[in-house]
């Protein structure tokens, strides 16, 4: 759940729409602009050239500098003067809010110092522009910000960042993006992007040396707003090109490079949830942690968290006559869960567990092995990590893998089988170094997989599409591109992960992790947990418009991470009863205030921990995600 690649809300909003307002949505802006530009929707061809569209060689220059400058407004590329002359922002120049670096102004409340800063940074033009196109989206300047997102678009399309963990960002791609995510949440204001497309051939490795960009910026236009968004394609009138069964799941591609998964010949969502409920205190690093499928803290005969588990509806910390227990299981099935994702089959030993969700509860399980990952099968060592060339641990893994297929193939609770988990970052692995090796293999472990077991897909866990173009090439018979992703709230994005899956793969996509903390530091409780739903809402729906018949029409499904939180996350627990839910930030992450909370990512709490494994706190996010996922029923 490390090394993740991080970087739309859906929420119905009734907002209302005045043509010339520097807005659209349910407040107004966080401050006034001092220049709004001239023109609302840039026409680039009257201020400047463009050069080689749709090619290699793509440029736009610049012809008449001050009509454009005029015309997109204040901190838009090349608008440099107009922010200067902004008498807010030299207050807060003389009060000293500007100090330090732009980087910390990213996430800060402040919308104001944000775009202040961020439009006044000596950074790269490209990376400079689109963070202050967000320090407006934030201050809900949603027609600027879209200008600021265009005009990077237009004249550093080919420019380059660098994600959190030193890997290659496509900020050109990143802001087609987020217009096409504006407009859509915000179609009163009639804007609609037409005609660009940003391909980055060479992208999946990390030489960014290589890269080659074929940029057509496309046109921001006006149109009614019922146009805005795209309609929905009618499947039943298009002819089906491929079906791949598996019993009574199977695959389904249409003509227009859609693809759909059904179940028993209706379409099928995965809905599914991580699940790896533990007792506070318990922690793998001093090998306390218990498998929760066997666990009964209780002594009543009962698997604790599935069967036992209680609400704690006011939150008060104590069980009461109106709060029995209802078990997670059930808690599940309330929430519309389909489908439970389980990473590696050695850790759950109990698969009465499993029939019984499926049976009692619905809930069918995608089950995975680690195939290397952590050097769990290959029986290597953490510290030299598994090697995907090396045959004995091959034979180690496959072996691994058949034990699970086996024992499980004819389990009707089962839907799929995982391959991996993000092990591509070459996390005690080889993965990263020699990934056609590591792919090649894969590819071998699923053709044994499908000499046994006819009547379930296989799906590779990917860290995000890194190595794409290799996944393609060496993994044909892997049926299913699964991909932990954590990229923010507006989603994954088309032009920048689902449009590149359906045409480098070729294959069906499954999200398998997407998540958020409900913690950030400096901010309350509320508002974090506030976040954290806006967030899961926002990567599902992206999921829903890239489903069969929308967008890149490849999602199959989403794996939230996670059901609970996990209170050993961090690092070993100092020994339970001082133990607290752990604050310390981990690493960088596009979260309320920029980090990963690794403890805190569960949509439902243990509360304050002190009736572990039982107590249950039900966050917002478990509430929108009910309306979302029980919404057809």
């Amino acid at each position: 759940m490390n090394k993740k690649l991080k970087l739309i809300i859906a929420f119905s909003l009734i907002v209302f729409f005045v043509i010339g307002n520097a807005y659209a949505g349910p407040v107004p802006p966080a401050f006034e602009l001092h220049d709004e530009g001239t023109e609302l929707i840039v026409d680039y061809e009257k201020y400047g050239e463009f050069k080689d569209v749709g090619k290699s060689g793509y440029k736009y220059k610049i012809k008449n500098r001050k009509g454009l400058t005029k015309a997109v407004g204040e901190g838009i590329y090349p608008n440099r003067k107009s922010i200067l002359k902004d008498a807010e922002f030299e207050k807060y120049r003389k009060e000293k809010k500007l100090l330090g670096s732009h980087w910390a102004f990213v996430n800060t409340q402040d919308h104001q110092a944000n775009f202040y800063r961020w439009a006044t940074a000596a950074e790269s033009p490209g990376v400079k522009l689109f963070y202050t196109a967000q320090a407006l989206e934030n201050a809900m300047h949603i027609r600027h910000a879209i200008k600021a997102y265009y005009a990077l678009v237009v004249q550093f399309p080919k420019e380059v960042g660098t994600t959190y963990w030193g890997t290659p960002w496509y900020v050109g791609p990143a802001s087609l993006d987020r217009i096409l995510y504006l407009t859509r949440k915000y179609p009163e204001m009639g804007i609609k992007l037409i005609g660009a497309d940003i391909r980055v051939e060479k992208r999946y490795d990390d030489d960014r040396n290589n890269d080659l960009f074929i940029v057509n910026p496309g046109k921001l236009v006006y149109c009614d707003p019922k146009d805005v968004v795209e309609k929905r394609v009618d499947l039943s009138k298009l002819s089906v090109v491929e079906s791949k069964e598996f019993g009574e799941l199977s695959l389904v591609k249409y003509e227009n490079g859609h693809w759909q998964m059904r179940l028993k010949g209706e379409p099928f969502m995965v809905k599914a949830v991580a699940y790896q409920p533990s007792k506070i205190g318990q922690s793998p690093d001093i090998g306390t942690l218990k498998d929760w499928s066997l666990a009964d803290e209780n002594k009543n005969g009962k698997i604790d968290s599935p069967y036992d588990a209680w609400v704690d509806k006011n939150k008060n910390n104590i069980q009461e006559g109106d709060e029995p227990a209802v078990g997670d299981f059930q808690l599940m099935k309330d929430m519309g869960v389909n489908v439970v994702r389980v990473y590696h089959h050695a850790f759950v030993r109990n698969k009465k567990i499993f029939r019984d969700l499926y049976k009692n509860y619905g809930i069918r399980i995608i089950i995975g092995d680690f195939l290397g990952m952590f050097a769990v099968g290959s029986k290597a060592s953490w510290d030299a990590g598994t090697n995907y060339s090396d045959p004995g641990q091959q034979r180690n893994m496959l072996e691994s893998v058949m034990k699970m297929i086996n024992e499980y193939k004819d389990e009707p609770c089962v839907l799929m089988w995982v391959l991996g988990n993000e092990t591509n970052y070459g996390i005690a692995n080889n993965a990263d170094v020699e990934p056609q090796a590591y792919y090649h293999f894969v590819n071998e472990v699923a053709k044994k997989i499908k000499e046994v077991d006819p009547n379930h897909p296989v799906v590779i866990c990917n860290g995000d599409i890194h190595f794409l173009d290799i996944f393609a090439e060496e993994c044909p018979d892997v049926d299913i591109f699964g991909i932990n992703s954590y990229r923010g709230k507006h989603g994954f994005g088309y032009y920048n992960f689902w449009l590149p899956i359906k045409e480098i793969a070729g294959r069906p996509a499954l999200v398998t992790e997407y998540g958020c903390p409900a913690y950030g530091h400096g901010y309350s409780r509320e508002y974090a947990e506030n976040f954290q739903a806006e967030y899961l809402v926002g990567n599902w729906m992206d999921v829903v418009i890239n489903s069969a018949g929308e967008g890149a029409g490849v999602a199959i499904g989403g794996a939230l991470f996670e059901f609970i939180d996990e209170w050993w996350k961090t690092g070993a627990p100092p020994g339970y009863p001082d133990i607290i839910q752990d604050v310390v930030p981990n690493v960088g992450g596009p979260f309320v205030d920029g980090w990963y909370y690794e403890e805190w990512f569960g949509v439902v709490s243990q509360g304050d921990g002190t009736d572990s494994p039982f107590m249950r706190h039900l966050r917002k996010s478990y509430f929108e995600l009910q309306k979302l996922w029980k919404e057809k029923e």
